[in-house]
C-alpha cells in the first residue's frame, strides 16, 4: 500500500510559495499509506529531476524551483526491494527513445522476474517489482499511449501508475488501485492523490478547498494524458483482476460472493506472504477490507485476529498457514 500524489499548473497564476507548500502537504498527508520512503519528480531546464530519500515525507523538504509546471510524487510502504537502498524507491527515471520520463507505482506486481526472462529484459540492481514497468516502456522505444497500454496489459498484479515526461505531460494509468483527480479550472491547476482522504486533508491544510473544483473521472483501464497546457486526452487498456497468482485471469464478472474490493484484497495478499484462505476466513468472520489491509501492513494484528478466529471456529476447522505459531 503506497500513495501517489502531485499536481500540474498550466496557467502559471498560482504563486510559487503555494505550489511549493502544496507538494509538501500532499506528501505529508500521503504518509497514511507509506512512511518507508518518499520522493518527487519534476522538470528542471528540460530535464527530468528525481528527489527521493528512505525517510517519511514529513522529514523531507521538497524544494522545486520557481517555474516548475508539474510535480509527480510517491510515498512508499515497502513490499519488495529494501527501502533503505534509495535506488529501490520511487519515482524511477527512464528513457524511451528520445524522451526521458519518471515513473511511480501504487500496488504490487508479481511477474517482474518472469517478464525479464520472457522479454529478454536485462537484470538490474533495482529490486523493486515496479521497475519492470519502466523497462517495458523503455523496450518499446517510445513514450505514448501505445507503449503505456502495452506495459499495463503485460504486467500482472494490482496497480495505478503515473508518468511525467520531460515536456511536463502527466500520464495516469488507472488500474485497480485508487486515484482521485481534481481540476481547479479557475486557477488552472490539476491536483491528484491516491485517495480522497489524502486530497481533502492536504487541500484543507493549504486552504485550496475554498476554491471551486471538479473531479475528473478515472475508471479502471483509463490512460489519461494531461499536457502542459492543461488539455486532457484519453486512451484505454484492457484491465483484469487476478484472483490468485496460482490460478488464471478473470474479468470483472466477479463471484457473487465477494465484491471487487474483496477480490482485489484476495489477489494481492500473497505478496505480503499471507495465504488467501486466511483473508477469506477473516472476511467471512466479518472483518472489513480496510481492517484486513491494516493487518497486512502490521502482521502482528493479523496473527492476533487469526488467533481469535481459530479459537472460535476450532482448530479442526481452520489450519493456519502460520504453522501452529499460535
Amino acid at each position: 500500500m503506497c500513495a501517489l500524489f502531485g499536481w500540474l499548473d498550466y496557467k502559471g497564476i498560482v504563486p510559487y510559495r503555494v505550489l511549493k507548500k502544496l507538494t509538501q502537504v500532499l506528501a505529508n498527508a500521503a504518509e497514511e499509506r507509506g512512511t518507508d520512503a518518499a520522493g518527487i519528480s519534476y522538470i528542471k531546464d528540460g530535464k527530468v529531476t528525481v528527489f527521493k530519500r528512505p525517510k517519511p515525507a514529513h522529514k523531507l523538504h521538497f524544494n522545486t524551483p520557481d517555474g516548475t509546471k508539474a510535480v509527480m510524487g510517491h510515498t512508499r510502504m515497502t513490499t519488495q526491494g529494501d527501502g533503505k537502498h534509495n535506488y529501490n524507491n520511487h519515482p524511477f527515471p527512464g528513457i524511451a527513445g528520445d524522451t526521458s520520463f519518471a515513473f511511480a507505482h501504487n500496488g504490487i506486481l508479481w511477474n517482474d522476474k518472469e517478464l525479464r526472462k520472457e522479454k529478454l529484459i536485462p537484470d538490474t540492481h533495482i529490486e523493486t517489482d515496479s521497475y519492470i514497468g519502466v523497462q517495458l516502456i523503455e523496450k518499446q522505444g517510445k513514450l505514448n499511449f501505445d507503449s503505456l497500454q502495452y506495459m499495463a496489459e503485460t504486467v500482472e498484479g494490482n496497480f495505478t501508475f503515473t508518468v511525467l515526461d520531460q515536456y511536463n505531460s502527466l500520464y495516469i494509468i488507472k488500474g485497480s488501485n485508487p486515484m482521485y483527480l481534481l481540476h481547479f479550472e479557475s486557477i488552472g491547476l490539476y491536483v491528484y492523490a491516491s485517495t480522497e482522504t489524502i486530497m481533502k486533508k492536504a487541500l484543507k491544510q493549504l486552504g485550496l478547498h475554498k476554491f471551486e473544483s471538479k473531479r475528473v473521472d478515472t475508471e479502471d483501464g483509463d490512460i489519461l494524458c494531461i499536457d502542459r497546457n492543461g488539455k486532457i486526452t484519453r486512451s484505454h487498456f484492457e484491465p483484469k483482476i487476478y484472483r490468485s497468482r496460482y490460478s488464471s485471469w478473470f474479468d470483472y464478472d466477479v463471484s457473487p460472493y465477494y465484491g471487487v474490493h474483496e477480490e482485489l484484497l484476495l489477489s494481492y495478499c500473497g505478496c505480503y506472504g499471507v495465504d488467501s484462505s486466511d483473508v477469506e476466513l477473516l472476511l467471512d468472520y466479518g472483518y472489513t477490507c480496510d481492517e484486513i489491509e491494516d493487518m497486512l501492513a502490521d502482521q502482528s494484528l493479523l496473527r492476533e485476529a487469526l488467533k481469535d478466529v481459530k479459537y472460535i471456529y476450532g482448530e479442526d476447522i481452520y489450519e493456519s498457514c502460520y504453522g501452529g505459531v499460535f
